[in-house]
């Protein structure tokens, strides 16, 4: 359990107690396999907002599952800002969610071009009509950048909720 994903169960928590609507999140993963929900799902009582994750790894599940359309995958690339905001909203919808956090990357050490090297990673954020992304390169092996990863996609969300949780309007 993180000191993060605390600090976002407490912050889901206030809203809830605030406004009595629950907020619900989930996750739309590749890169990082998984490892963004295993984290939120260590913390005790996350049950009471996290409702899933999808861990869609090849190009043909992003697409099939998350709505991702192949040509966003064939102009930007499966590594991108817009695959990562498209995962996120069909994460979103998919699962039913208030907030849903993606990510897409070159975790290495193969896999990377001259203009995507290995540790770039695309965080995306969808809520309601709020859509946010993040991109970031990280200098790690493979297991460093997957860590380092899943640790922006959390301050991501947690970044996002403080300032969300502190507002009136709730995700429609």
């Amino acid at each position: 359990m993180s000191e993060q994903t605390v600090q976002i169960g407490e912050l889901l928590r206030a809203y809830e107690a605030r406004t009595g609507r629950l907020l619900t999140i989930g996750t739309a993963e590749s890169a990082t396999g998984g490892r963004v929900s295993d984290q939120i799902t260590d913390t005790p009582g996350s049950s009471h907002y996290f409702r899933g994750a999808v861990v869609a790894y090849r190009n043909d599940v992003k697409m099939a599952l998350l709505g991702v359309k192949s040509e966003t995958i064939e102009t930007h690339g499966a590594v991108s800002a817009e695959t990562a905001i498209e995962m996120a909203r069909g994460g979103r919808r998919l699962l039913g969610v208030d907030v849903c956090l993606s990510d897409t990357g070159i975790a290495g050490p193969a896999g990377a071009t001259p203009e995507k090297p290995v540790g770039l990673f695309y965080l995306g954020l969808a809520a309601g009509d709020a859509s946010l992304t993040e991109k970031h390169i990280f200098t790690g092996d493979r297991e460093e950048n997957k860590r380092a990863a899943v640790q922006a996609a959390l301050t991501m969300l947690k970044e996002f909720l403080s300032k969300y949780v502190s507002a009136e309007p709730t995700p429609e």
